[in-house]
Parts: C-alpha cells; sequence; structure tokens
C-alpha cells in the first residue's frame, strides 16, 4: 500500500517573486513513484488569504491561510521583499513571527533566495550554516550574526533546515531535496520532465566575476564534451587542448577563464560525479565504478570521494540507494557539473591529483 504523499506547503508573502514562487510546485509536482503515484502534494499559503502583492506588475490569490502550515511535512520560503522592517533590521512583524511559531517541531524547512531572511528572523538559522543570494549575504551576515553564512554556494543542506541561493538555484535545491527523499532516479525523472539539470553541487559558486569570451573566440566546450565520453580512460592536457587545436597553455587560460578550476580539477569533479551517480544507479562493485569512472584504483576513489563528499564510497552508496531508490538502474552518461573545486593544479590530467572536487561537502558533511 502506497504512502501518503509527502505534504510541502509554500509561504507567499508580500512581495514574492512569482518565478520563485512557483518552483516548488514545478519540481514536486511532477515527483511520481514508479507506479506514477504522485509522491507529493503541494499547496500554496499566504499570512491572510486573498490578494499577494508580488514583485511583478500583477497581484496573485491565494487561497489558503496559514492554517496550511499545521499540514505540513516540508515548508517553503520562497524569495519575497516585505515586510521591509525585516531586511533593514531584521526582524519580524508580530503576525509573521506567530505564523512562522505556529510550524510544527520536526517540519523540514527551506528557503530560496532572500526567503532565508524569514527563516533567520525566526531563529531556524541560528548557528547553522546558510546561504542566500550573493547580493544580500552581506547585509544578510549583518543582521543575524548568529548564522554561518556561506556566499560562495549554490545551497545549503543541513538536514532539516535548507537555504539556496537565488533563481536557479532554487531549482537545484528543489531537485535536490527529491533525490534526497526518493533517491536518483525519481530526481532524475522530475529533472527530465522540468529540462533542468539533474544535479548541480550545492558548493558550486553563485556568481563569480570572470571574463566571457567573446563570440570571436574559440571556447572549450568540445574539448569538455570529448572529455565527458571518455571518463573511464587516461585524458592528458594535451589531449583536451588538441581537441580546440590550441596550445596547451592557450587552452588552460581559456579552460579557466570559462570554468573557473584548471582543466585537471575540472576532470576531477566529473570522475567523482560519475561515481556518485554509478554508486546509486548501479550494483557495480567499487572496484568497477572506480574504473568506470578513470580512478584507476579503488583506493584513488576513496580518497577522492572522502575529500569531496566527507565520507567513502560505501557509506555514500548506503545512503542514498536507502532513500528510495528501489532497483538499480543502467547506468547512463551524466552532463557535466560545474561546481568550483578546490585550489591547486593538476599537471597530468590523467593522473586525477589531489585536488579534488569540494562541491558536494557542503551537502552532505553536515547530515554527517
Amino acid at each position: 500500500m502506497a504512502s501518503a504523499p509527502h505534504r510541502v506547503v509554500v509561504l507567499a508573502l508580500p512581495g514574492v517573486i512569482p518565478f520563485e514562487l512557483s518552483i516548488p510546485h514545478r519540481i514536486f509536482g511532477r515527483a511520481y513513484s514508479p507506479a506514477g503515484d504522485p509522491l507529493y502534494t503541494v499547496t500554496t499559503c499566504t499570512a491572510v488569504p486573498g490578494r499577494v502583492a508580488t514583485e511583478a506588475d500583477f497581484e496573485l490569490w491565494v487561497e489558503h491561510g496559514p492554517e496550511a502550515l499545521a499540514e505540513a511535512d516540508t515548508v517553503i520560503v520562497p524569495a519575497a521583499y516585505q515586510p521591509a522592517v525585516l531586511f533593514r533590521e531584521g526582524r519580524l512583524p508580530d503576525e509573521l513571527a506567530g505564523i512562522f511559531a505556529s510550524v510544527r517541531p520536526g517540519v523540514r524547512m527551506a528557503s530560496i533566495c532572500t526567503g532565508g531572511f524569514f527563516l533567520a528572523a525566526a531563529g531556524f538559522l541560528d548557528g547553522r550554516p546558510a546561504t542566500t543570494h550573493w547580493s544580500w549575504t552581506e547585509q544578510f551576515q549583518r543582521l543575524f550574526p548568529t548564522v554561518r553564512v556561506d556566499p560562495n554556494v549554490l545551497y545549503v543542506d543541513d538536514g532539516e533546515v535548507l537555504t539556496s541561493a537565488g533563481v536557479a538555484a532554487g531549482v537545484d535545491l528543489c531537485v535536490h531535496m527529491v533525490r534526497r527523499d526518493h533517491g536518483s532516479a525519481v530526481a532524475n525523472d522530475v529533472a527530465r520532465r522540468s529540462v533542468v539539470p539533474p544535479h548541480r553541487d550545492g558548493g558550486q559558486a553563485q556568481y563569480i566575476r570572470r571574463p566571457v569570451p567573446e563570440p570571436r573566440f574559440a571556447t572549450t566546450s568540445a574539448a569538455r564534451g570529448w572529455a565527458l565520453g571518455r571518463l573511464h580512460q587516461p585524458i592528458q592536457l594535451r589531449d583536451l587542448a588538441e581537441q580546440e587545436s590550441m596550445s596547451v597553455r592557450t587552452f588552460t587560460r581559456r579552460f579557466r577563464e570559462e570554468v573557473g578550476v584548471s582543466p585537471g580539477q575540472w576532470l576531477t569533479q566529473q570522475r567523482v560525479e560519475r561515481a556518485r551517480h554509478l554508486l546509486e544507479s548501479t550494483e557495480l562493485s567499487v572496484d568497477r565504478v572506480a574504473r568506470d569512472a578513470g580512478f584507476r584504483t579503488a583506493q584513488s576513489m576513496r580518497q577522492h570521494l572522502q575529500s569531496a563528499l566527507g565520507v567513502p564510497p560505501t557509506v555514500y552508496r548506503r545512503t542514498f540507494r536507502s532513500a528510495g531508490d528501489g532497483e538499480a538502474g543502467s547506468a547512463r552518461p551524466i552532463g557535466e557539473v560545474g561546481s568550483v573545486g578546490a585550489v591547486g593544479e593538476v599537471g597530468s590530467v590523467g593522473a586525477v591529483g589531489a585536488a579534488g572536487a569540494v562541491g558536494a561537502a557542503a551537502v552532505v558533511s553536515s547530515r554527517r
């Protein structure tokens, strides 16, 4: 007998951004069990039922009031820019403070973009790691000094409280929550239905000012695509440069300008992602996963996963396979991820360097 769907309640507050308000409906509303049953219900509520002003030039009509929160398993607060006192002084009006105080203990709380201000003002983020839109992180930290603000990540999963940066990072967060609840097969299906990437690490940088190559210049995208199809093989830096008909020096400079890390770091990140995918979706042995991901040995893979995720391969597999994947699926190619990795250079890309990828540490280590 199928269990009752997980109840997601989205709190629409005055000044809400319509796009971000719609993200939970889009993502959770398209998550189905293998039998085709919906895994979530999504309800929108507000402080006072009726018209709700948005950041855009139109209003919304929300039928449900704050009583909907009493039935929630997960509460999501999208970005909103009222009340102004919150963003000036870090204080909620009594009405809103009462609404947040009515949330049942143990309910999972999440925010998208500046929705984190509401969670922080209500006390949900005290002493916790969190993030918000990069342009608001300094104000966020000033108003809420007990929050451990990380301005350099897309989202932070701290167990029962999750926060994200702006706009697309809200999509990443919701897909991550589906993945955490029901495994990669369901999350990947949701991502395909919504035509979004199935996974981006929480540790990926939000926004970095780096030059965008002029159209007349060659890019390194073809080399990245070529490498993604050969992760199981040794790949040297000169091999990548040859795909773009560039010298190694020019290729390395262009690559870093576009991607933000060295070719060696990027390749390690992709191999970590490939290993994660295989651990989640197949029954392959750790040795076979290591070979297929291009790490050569299981020990090398263990070192990189421990560095990137904070856990060894067997623990990672047990954690995510128990989330409800069901039967192991066949391995599928995964797309490029762009998480900003650890510092340092890797001279030979084939001998994967010790730097490794760091993105998922912000996601996994906080729940160990």
